[in-house]
Parts: structure tokens; sequence; C-alpha cells
């Protein structure tokens, strides 16, 4: 096992490409392989930074065909960067088969700090953010949605902007319409946007002028006392 290489998960800019750490650029340059969501996209960050390695497709469609192969190229030795086509692999991205089936083996996964969007999306909410829960994408069936309707804590989704004022609309209904939030846009972009109100405002704001780019929803908790009352007359 002394010989085996790493799987370094290296975060990638969810927008500026100035977002990048130093030490990121360091193991993508000096990885044997790196694996890419979209070798299009990452092709033009590794040109930004003279990277050259060695690219290859790793996505949600392929991981478990290449995820065992990968491993073995790692434990004879490859060291092997992940990235995906923005923000940290893992998070609502490819990552965490591969991640997993090394662990599993005893192979180094060394993860990298660096860019992701919920962290910055719930710091500039202004909502409270010592303790917080990361939904993700939300599946299409409203099921989900009521079990999280008395969750105290800050909530984060992600959304598509075609989605966006649907998925509004029916927060609404279920944590009811006066529930704080705050919608990030586009965050460390030239038109980033931070809406914030009721969830029934921010959904008639969008009704009226039309989302675009990546968004990220951040949702207040549940008022403790009222959890605890409702909790009481059950």
């Amino acid at each position: 096992m002394e010989s085996a290489g790493k799987l370094y998960i290296v975060p990638t800019p969810v927008g500026n490409l100035e977002d990048m750490t130093f030490r990121a650029v360091k193991v993508l340059q000096e990885a044997d392989l790196i694996l890419a969501e979209d070798t299009r996209t990452s092709s033009v960050l590794l040109k930004h930074y003279d990277i050259h390695g060695k690219l290859q497709s790793h996505h949600k469609f392929n991981e478990h065909q290449t995820a065992a192969a990968i491993k073995d190229r790692i434990m004879a030795g490859l060291n092997v960067a992940l990235i995906s086509d923005a923000g940290t692999p893992g998070i609502s991205d490819p990552g965490f088969l591969l991640a997993r089936t090394c662990a599993y083996e005893g192979i180094e996964v060394q993860t990298l700090p660096g860019a992701t969007a919920c962290i910055p999306a719930i710091v500039s909410s202004g909502l409270p953010c010592d303790r917080f829960c990361f939904e993700g994408f939300l599946p299409v069936k409203k099921g989900r949605q009521t079990m999280l309707a008395q969750e105290t804590r800050t909530m984060i989704f992600y959304e598509s902007p075609y989605r966006l004022v649907k998925t509004l609309e029916q927060f609404a209904e279920y944590f009811g319409a006066d529930r704080d939030c705050s919608v990030a846009r586009e965050i460390s972009k030239v038109h980033e946007e931070h809406r914030r109100g009721t969830l029934a405002e921010v959904a008639e704001w969008f009704r009226e002028h039309e989302p675009k780019g990546e968004i990220v929803i951040i949702v207040a908790g549940a008022p403790v006392r009222k959890r605890k009352e409702e909790s009481a007359e059950d």
C-alpha cells in the first residue's frame, strides 16, 4: 500500500476563475490524471492556469462503470485529482462514489477546502448560520418538503432557475408565506444578486423578473417556540 497514489478532491470556482486556491492549482499541475465532470468546461479553467495534465471524463452517467478502474490505477501508484464543473465535487456533483470506493480500499483521500455555492449564500442571507442543514436539490415530489416543515435550522437548497418560482410557491405553502428567505443568484459572478424577504415576497419578485443562472435558496427554520407548541398539541 506504500506505493499507492492518492485521490485529491479539488474544488473549482463557482463563477470567478480567480477563486482557485494556490494549492488547488499546484495539485492539478502535479496530478497524473485529472477527472472532470465535463472536459470542455474544465479545459477552460485548466488553460487559464496553464495546466496541461491528462484529462478524463468522470460524471454521474459513467461513474459506476469507471470508479473501480480509477481506484485500481490509484492503487498502482497514480495520483488522481477529481474536479466538477463548479464547486466542490460530491456536493450535488459526482464524487461521492469514487471517494467512498477509494476510502474503503484504504486509499488516502484528500479533499481541498475551496469554493462552494452554499456557504457564501447562507452567510450573505442575513439568516442564522450557526446551525443549518443542506438539502441540495429537492426531488420533484413534495414529500420531503412536508418533512422539513418543522425544521428549526436554516435550510439550504439548490434549484434550477426554471423551477425557482414554483419551488418558492411550494415552500410558501408548506413553511408559511411569511417565512423569511434569501435567494442567491450567480454567486461570485458579475451579475451576483441576493434577493431577501418573505417567501411570498421573493416569489412575487421572480414572477416579475425572470431568474437566470445558478440558484441557491436559503429558508429560515421554524421558530423553536412554535415547534414546541405544536408538539405539545399532538
